[in-house]
């Protein structure tokens, strides 16, 4: 069995299989939750599924291309840092709904304007989902704080790959 674990840590192709799928997941998630389940997104949650879209390419082009090593380890190389962005942009979106501090005006802080007219067209125009608030939760973790966590150990996977048979 510690021979399979081995053979597949050094399978690079592989890895980059698998952090297609796993991207693939999450951002799948995250369209049926907005289309199926009725959760609309804030800008940070949107903001949060481009890396994941740039994933899904690199990976996909690591898998399905005949690649010399040193190129499938620079496309993990993206791959992992794309995976920390939008790890990231989830733990500072979490820490925005627990209160840890404030998000940016335009999607937690109130509408205003120097005039009644401009506050109006705000209003009539503005379809404001505010950031700090979680729509939905599991076990008390909203989902900014899974996509960071499994965001995260993706990207480790992603680099540790990469950075494991030396340079590129």
């Amino acid at each position: 069995m510690w021979y399979q674990i081995q053979n597949f840590r050094s399978d690079n192709r592989l890895i980059c299989g698998v952090l297609t799928v796993t991207s693939a997941l999450l951002l799948a998630g995250a369209l049926l939750g907005q289309y199926v389940g009725g959760l609309e997104p804030c800008s940070l949650c949107v903001i949060q599924r481009y890396p994941h879209i740039a994933v899904i390419i690199f990976g996909w082009l690591g898998y399905k291309m005949d690649l010399l090593d040193n190129q499938r380890k620079r496309l993990l190389w993206m791959i992992g840092l794309c995976l920390f962005s939008t790890s990231g942009i989830g733990f500072w979106h979490a820490g925005i709904e627990y209160g840890l501090y404030s998000g940016p005006p335009s999607c937690t802080g109130p509408i205003g304007g120097s005039s009644l007219e401009t506050l109006r067209s705000q209003l009539l125009n503005a379809e404001i989902v505010r950031c700090d608030l979680i729509p939905w939760s599991l076990f008390g973790l909203s989902l900014a704080v899974y996509n960071g966590v499994i965001s995260f150990t993706a990207g480790v996977l992603a680099f540790y790959t990469a950075q494991r048979n030396g340079k590129l």
